[in-house]
């Protein structure tokens, strides 16, 4: 159970770290929405709609106590493909080789949804992330310091994975998997979190 009426509901650590970092505080309640695609769906879509059933799944949980519950979800697109995270070092292999030497989009969907209103509130935010060329012995050897394997698009740019990244066009926080400019604007506007909180404690 949790006492905190901000709920993240998501298992990612960056996340997590990102709104701590700012001050906000929340508990963490993962979710088990399934993550399929839909066909006709945009980028900008399907992140918003996986966000949405994150936040209200665990909204609807029996088990959790809160008022405002923050979903996320977070691609990288190459082109018009999805890229989610590898299953194994080969198709982690492939998906930074095809990243390897051109551009591609981050996307994140965030959605807050208000249990007390049965309200929700949603946004979409896309980074362009440009990448170095890269050659077969740098993306062996990033593959196997193992970080690759739980990151969509096989890469971590606040990790190992910055090497590769030689600028980006947008919001950093965004690639991490959290669009913070964005998220904490809309949380401090539903009065679910206050920033610089621990100064009035």
């Amino acid at each position: 159970m949790s006492s905190c009426p901000l709920i993240l509901a998501s298992a990612s650590p960056r996340r997590r770290e990102l709104l701590s970092s700012v001050g906000i505080r929340f508990s963490v309640v993962p979710g088990n929405a399934p993550e399929e695609e839909i066909p006709g769906e945009t980028p900008e879509e399907h992140v918003i709609r996986l966000s949405i059933d994150k936040a209200r799944d665990v909204a609807f949980s029996s088990r959790v106590e809160g008022r405002w519950f923050l979903g996320s979800d977070t691609i990288v697109l190459r082109d018009e493909d999805i890229l989610g995270k590898p299953g194994d070092a080969e198709e982690a292999f492939a998906m930074l080789q095809s990243l390897s030497g051109r551009a591609h989009q981050v996307v994140s969907g965030y959605a807050l949804f208000d249990r007390e209103k049965g309200e929700v509130k949603s946004g979409a935010v896309k980074t362009k992330v440009n990448f170095k060329e890269l050659t077969r012995e740098e993306i062996e050897g990033y593959i196997a310091t193992g970080e690759p394997f739980d990151k969509a698009g096989a890469y971590a740019i606040q990790g190992i994975g910055a090497f590769m990244v030689k600028n980006i066009e947008g919001s950093y926080t965004n690639v991490v998997g959290l669009p913070l400019c964005e998220v904490v604007e809309l949380l401090e506007k539903a009065g679910a979190a206050q920033l610089f909180s621990w100064e009035k404690e």
